[in-house]
């Protein structure tokens, strides 16, 4: 008996100035639903990825297929390994077609990728200011940002001269765990091949403060950027152990997964990585080489909810902990508090309240349930967001539409 299925009937990319790294994606059914994506870095080729590659092949098709399509899409089985331009639209499109499918059935998104399997995850601040990684190229320190002195988040500002007083701060807000980078500014020295003794010193001093002045209330994450050389990072690490951090973040460049191997065994806290890996052959190499202790990734540019999906699953049978990457925007913000509450094996949701405070509610209509330190599930369909009638009609937003 034939299925009377709905087809896929439009795909439309938006973008605005105001946020120039981000590109949203949303597809339509014949059905008269709708889902959103999103992804952030080279929004231009991007987007014709999307109106060249995906909607010549998606437009009129069985909106319901989603492995068929993800795979076709994935260049009739490519196998990329780090984010690209081409992953980011194949991780936009198959967000939106998730979101699509969900809103189909009237359900969150996490009832079909198989149910909570918590009633909350914890979450934790990455201390980024408001203007961190949306409008600038390059990694930011202080004195770089864009400094809002009148707002209550400017975090990254926050740990660089007082990272006890946050500490205290975030606490009080019911947020126990926070991440940092106060290593970053010191790369540019060297470009990464060494760090001395009285810039390790200055480095990890935000990380003594936070222990002065809250003790072990508060776990803390140690950011580091892919980037620095394999003894760079293993003198970083040494440095801030006594202090018990919480994980090291992406200590060396993800082009030799020996060379993270060899990093995770020189120190006994947790080695997470990557956000800049893609797909699942690339962390299967990970895991199998046990080079991480934490597998982290980003929804927008692993390949979208799929892949997150089975790279979880994956992570499960090696005994590992997922912690999905939000530093994007509100829709991979979305996606990742779903999956979160999801999967069996997340551990923690990275969040940023300067963001959540500010731009991302300038885009969408509603934000995931973040209460006291926990993300908590509700009932809306799909990913529960829409993007604003006044972001849409915004002047500076501008959009391309493919249909059938």
């Amino acid at each position: 008996m034939a299925r009377n299925t709905p087809t896929i009937t439009s795909i439309e990319t938006l973008r605005n100035p105001e946020y120039p790294r981000i590109i949203w994606v949303r597809i339509g059914s014949s059905d008269g639903l709708f889902g959103l994506g999103e992804t952030s870095f080279e929004p231009a080729t991007v987007e014709t990825w999307v109106h060249e590659n995906a909607a010549t092949y998606l437009l009129g098709k069985d909106a319901t297929r989603l492995d068929q399509h993800w795979d076709k899409l994935n260049g009739y089985g490519a196998r990329h390994r780090a984010r690209s331009s081409d992953m980011s639209g194949l991780s936009a499109v198959d967000m939106a077609l998730w979101d699509l499918h969900a809103r189909r059935h009237n359900v969150p998104l996490y009832e079909v990728l198989g149910g909570l399997s918590r009633d909350r995850i914890r979450i934790y601040n990455t201390c980024a200011g408001y203007s961190y990684g949306v409008k600038r190229a390059g990694r930011l320190s202080t004195g770089d940002v864009d400094y809002r002195p009148e707002q209550p988040y400017e975090d990254q500002q926050a740990f660089m001269t007082d990272a006890g007083a946050l500490a205290d701060d975030l606490l009080s807000n019911g947020i126990t765990a926070m991440k940092i980078w106060p290593f970053d500014k010191y790369v540019d020295k060297t470009n990464g091949q060494f760090i001395s003794m009285s810039d390790l010193d200055e480095g990890t001093e935000p990380f003594r403060k936070i222990r002065e002045k809250v003790g072990n209330r508060m776990d803390v994450m140690v950011e580091m950027h892919s980037m620095w050389n394999l003894p760079s990072a293993v003198r970083v690490a040494k440095s801030v152990e006594p202090t018990e951090p919480f994980w090291f973040e992406d200590p060396v460049p993800m082009d030799n997964i020996d060379a993270l191997a060899e990093f995770r065994r020189s120190t006994p806290i947790a080695t997470t990585a990557s956000e800049t890996v893609a797909t699942r052959w690339a962390f299967r190499e990970m895991m199998v080489k046990q080079a991480m202790t934490i597998c982290m990734f980003d929804i927008s540019w692993v390949g979208g909810i799929s892949e997150a999906k089975r790279i979880s699953t994956m992570a499960e049978a090696y005994r590992m902990p997922i912690a999905p990457h939000d530093c994007v925007g509100p829709v991979t913000l979305a996606f990742s508090c779903q999956l979160s509450l999801n999967a069996p094996n997340a551990l923690i949701q990275e969040t940023v309240r300067a963001y959540n405070a500010t731009w991302y509610m300038d885009i969408v209509n509603r934000l995931p349930n973040i209460e006291s330190g926990f993300v908590y599930p509700d009932d809306e369909p799909g990913i529960g967001m829409t993007l604003l009638d006044s972001f849409e009609k915004d002047e500076n937003t501008t959009n391309r539409l493919s249909e059938v």
